[in-house]
């Protein structure tokens, strides 16, 4: 073997062991590397999991601080009961029912003929009054009934009402604090309901148009029965905490999810998962309302509150928390398709490549016409990274300080920051010499 093979060969060597050892620092390199990647996998998908979890929650101690605990606003929300046809149905039955039960009609209008009797009449005539007794109590109860309808029925009850559940949030309130007192009280997780005050307003207003018989009805101090189920002390103490965190859970919610993202190795999907896992969260959260409804529903005695009218109760209390949920689980929708569309996928980035070039069709049809955006373009060119920025930031907060957002604030404010991003692809242009292709947004 020449002395050039041998070199040759020794060569090779070198070659294939530096080659092995490279592979092998490789390895030793990208092994605890591979581990920090699966660690930061794993406290994302915790991060989101419990922001996700916490969503719903967050939403319900929005309801609870707001809706129920201000006394403004809860009045503001059960202000529409005092329309609604069931719900007059069953305070006129109640109320009627507890004026024939003070009032003895029967005692009064016998005694009344009687008298009448001892006028001097002639018997037949005596005979004939007597004969007219039944329906005379009938007619007073029709009438009194028609009476009690009508301002039930009547403008002027609105203000009863108000004023009725404005004495009556406080007692709300100490019920489901715990705290016992006012028109509601709970015992024994029965929920009881105080009539006093509101026969009380009644009385005076039926006595104020006329109906001078109302002015025998005593102080009524009688309770009945709302709900009875086990489930009053758990709803006690789920208030409480609520109402406890108030607005802190949906910041730290939304923190979660944000460290989550940041977190994440691919920051893209992870916002994508997320925005999906907090929009399913406000699924189950209004499926539980659904199955909240047919339990509370089922609870009531039937004896004093109808179905449809314990069905209004409900659905205006929660109204606004239906609000709530579908306003977040619209913009959890908004926020995932915003990730999707600037993913890699091939669907994406063709809809990216398809507005972009609709864009600059238009920009240059307009330029052709003789319209130029000049030195405005040019500067919204060099900073549109930063304007796109701001319209989602801009965005963002308009929908945090809206006081109550609803689906279609969520979605107007989404086609303004779309609109946005349109105008600022539209207008900014290259310099004159510059090159560069716009990137899709």
């Amino acid at each position: 073997m020449s002395d050039s093979d041998e070199v040759r060969r020794l060569r090779e060597r070198v070659a294939q062991l530096e080659a092995e050892l490279a592979a092998g620092q490789h390895l030793e390199t990208r092994e605890p590397a591979g581990r920090r990647e699966s660690w930061r996998t794993v406290v994302s998908a915790v991060l989101i999991t419990l922001a996700c979890l916490l969503a719903p929650l967050s939403a319900t101690a929005v309801w609870a601080s707001r809706q129920v605990s201000d006394t403004d606003r809860y009045l503001e929300t059960v202000a529409p009961l005092a329309h609604d046809p069931a719900v007059q149905r069953t305070i006129s039955d109640a109320v009627t029912r507890q004026i024939f039960a003070a009032v003895d009609l029967q005692a009064i209008t016998t005694d009344t003929l009687n008298a009448i009797s001892r006028q001097g009449l002639p018997p037949r005539v005596t005979a004939n009054l007597q004969a007219l007794s039944g329906p005379l109590v009938s007619g007073i109860q029709s009438f009194i009934r028609g009476q009690v309808d009508n301002l039930v029925a009547s403008p002027q009850f609105a203000a009863v009402w108000r004023q009725a559940n404005q004495t009556a949030h406080a007692s709300l309130v100490n019920l489901l604090e715990g705290r016992q007192g006012g028109a509601l009280s709970a015992q024994n997780d029965t929920v009881t309901l105080n009539l006093a005050p509101i026969i009380a307003q009644v009385k005076d207003r039926l006595v104020a148009n006329g109906f001078s018989l109302a002015s025998r009805i005593p102080v009524v101090n009688t309770s009945i029965v709302l709900v009875q189920t086990d489930s009053v002390t758990k709803a006690q103490g789920l208030y409480r905490l609520l109402n406890t965190l108030g607005s802190w859970l949906p910041i730290i919610a939304l923190f979660l999810l944000a460290l989550g993202v940041y977190i994440a190795r691919d920051h893209r999907r992870a916002l994508l998962l997320g925005a999906l896992g907090v929009a399913g969260s406000m699924l189950v959260l209004g499926v539980a309302l659904t199955l909240a409804r047919v339990f509370y529903l089922n609870a009531l005695p039937a004896q004093v509150i109808s179905r449809d009218a314990g069905g209004a109760v409900f659905d205006t209390l929660v109204r606004y928390l239906r609000y709530g949920l579908r306003a977040v689980a619209v913009l959890a929708l908004i926020v995932a398709a915003a990730a999707f569309f600037t993913g890699p996928s091939i669907s994406a980035v063709r809809t990216r490549v398809g507005l972009t070039k609709g864009i600059g069709y238009l920009r240059g049809r307009t330029e052709s016409a003789g319209l130029s955006t000049g030195r405005v373009g040019a500067w919204t060119f060099a900073h549109k990274r930063l304007l796109l920025i701001a319209s989602v930031v801009g965005g963002a907060l308009v929908l945090t300080f809206w006081s109550r957002p609803t689906v279609s604030v969520v979605v107007v404010t989404a086609c303004v920051v779309l609109l946005a991003v349109a105008l600022i692809e539209f207008i900014g242009r290259p310099p004159a010499g510059d090159a560069r292709p716009s990137a899709p947004a």
